[in-house]
């Protein structure tokens, strides 16, 4: 009983004092104007919807920049492998080029730049 008596005054209490702000300065059927303080639940902004279309299309654009990046590099990978393979069927087994090394390490080079590509780094 002594909580419901409590709660009671509680809210007789609260609303003594939030009605009288609620509805000092605005007129009945008078809507309140946003906070400009706070963000508003509106629809964007015509200057925000042109910044997104563009981040979009920058963003687009970057990915189709680095998706040619990638077939360019996997062109020059499969090039690079083709020499590798001519070089290892033109040695033997006591033979080892310096040729054969460097170009072993420039696929590593690009396959390398080609994974992170891929990876979107």
């Amino acid at each position: 009983m002594r909580s419901t008596c409590c709660a009671s005054f509680l809210v007789g209490v609260l609303l003594a004092f939030v009605l009288p702000f609620r509805s000092a300065g605005q007129s009945p059927g008078q809507v309140p104007l946003p906070n400009p303080g706070f963000p508003s639940q509106q629809a964007p902004s015509a200057d925000q919807e042109t910044q997104d279309r563009i981040q979009k299309e920058m963003a687009k654009k970057a990915n189709q920049e680095r998706q040619a990046q990638l077939k360019r590099d996997t062109e020059h990978l499969f090039q690079l492998a083709t020499e590798l393979k001519q070089y290892v069927d033109k040695t033997n087994e006591n033979t080892l080029s310096v040729e054969v090394v460097k170009k072993a390490e420039e696929i590593e080079k690009l396959a390398h730049s080609v994974k992170e590509k891929m990876k979107g780094q």
